[in-house]
């Protein structure tokens, strides 16, 4: 356990420094700069609680890492945040209650976690404070991603990994799936005594330390997300649509005979700010049609005309364009977007399309 603490503790100042010095650093970055020393500062507690009690003392991580993901995520996906003296208000209840429990050195042990001493009420009050914290958090985290990622599907016709902030999603969903498992392996540790009390520590500070790997991996690579394709709106639910049904259908009409004679989709450029100035239509009522009327998001439609352009060139013979030339030709901006939208709309690669359809 110490190594693991001591490896946790170098790696997060390792990847906090390489944070703070990378190039054209964003305010994401110096927030995931901060959070990161403040990990390390966890990992270096935590092995001082190992040297001087010669175990760990009752201090979470989670109180730390639900509101700094948070905020990072916040800075990625809000046009409008700046970090505020107020912020530091979310690390108050990580501060207080590793303060007072060096105070009163309330040891980690789950065997005497609900006996009614004096710090029972203290011990109560971190345990209530663990789950409001990851119960609100987390969510709110979940809820920044998807509607960045929505919005960027009613917005764009190609999106590039950067903006699309799957590897976010992805860390967002899995430390979700991490502190159930936690709380699970808690609950086992407690009501079987034969294991080790503490399982729940050792499991925590492990996978706290893989996260620290990956976010400082993919966090390094994150450039920053154009102010344009940033949301800080709801989704819209159309429950309550000023258009009517008439009004749906000429607007509907009108796009599919603008992209069918135009072949608007060939642009790679194309957006809906480019599609709406074009049509000489709101925005919203765009959306509102493809979502509602087609049932398709921006993105989806446009890129199934750019597949079925794709599967045309591929299915003639006399065609002797390489495939990513045909991809570029249909309106994909990169080969990595080709590739992943072909794949996801028809199940296949280009080249196994291809190779089917000379067979």
């Amino acid at each position: 356990m110490k190594t693991l603490i001591w490896i946790g503790f170098c790696q997060s100042l390792f990847a906090a420094i390489l944070m703070f010095t990378k190039k054209e650093s964003s305010l994401p970055d110096k927030i995931l700069s901060g959070w990161l020393i403040l990990l390390s500062f966890d990992f270096l507690s935590c092995g001082i609680n190992y040297e001087i009690f010669d175990r760990p003392l009752l201090i979470s991580s989670f109180l730390l890492f639900n509101p700094a993901l948070y905020l990072y995520i916040s800075s990625l996906t809000r046009p409008e945040f700046y970090l505020k003296w107020i912020h530091l208000l979310h690390l108050l209840p990580f501060l207080f209650f590793g303060a007072y429990t060096y105070i009163i050195k309330e040891p980690f042990l789950l065997d005497t976690f609900f006996i009614q001493d004096k710090n029972f009420l203290f011990r109560m009050s971190f345990a209530v404070a663990n789950f409001v914290s990851w119960s609100v958090y987390n969510p709110l985290s979940l809820i920044l991603v998807h509607k960045h990622r929505m919005h960027l599907h009613n917005e764009l016709s190609n999106i590039e990994k950067n903006e699309n902030l799957g590897w976010v999603l992805a860390v967002a969903i899995f430390y979700f799936v991490y502190c159930i498992l936690a709380f699970i392996i808690a609950v086992v540790a407690f009501f079987f005594t034969d294991i080790n009390q503490l399982t729940p520590h050792i499991y925590n500070y492990f996978t706290l330390l893989i996260f620290i790997y990956v976010i400082s991996f993919y966090c390094l690579r994150q450039q920053i997300v154009a102010k344009h394709l940033l949301v800080d709106e709801p989704l819209i639910p159309y429950k309550n649509s000023n258009l009517s049904v008439e009004t749906k259908a000429k607007i509907k009409q009108k796009i599919i005979t603008y992209f069918e004679k135009e072949k608007a989709y060939l642009n790679p450029e194309l957006s809906m700010d480019v599609l709406a100035e074009t049509l000489k239509i709101q925005k919203y009522q765009i959306t509102e049609v493809l979502n509602t009327e087609i049932g398709k998001s921006f993105f989806q439609f446009v890129n199934h005309f750019r597949v079925e352009a794709v599967k045309a060139m591929l299915s003639d013979p006399k065609n002797k364009f390489s495939i990513d030339a045909i991809g570029y030709d249909c309106g994909f901006a990169s080969k990595s977007t080709f590739y992943t939208v072909f794949k996801n709309m028809t199940g296949e690669t280009p080249v196994s399309y291809r190779n089917k359809i000379i067979q």
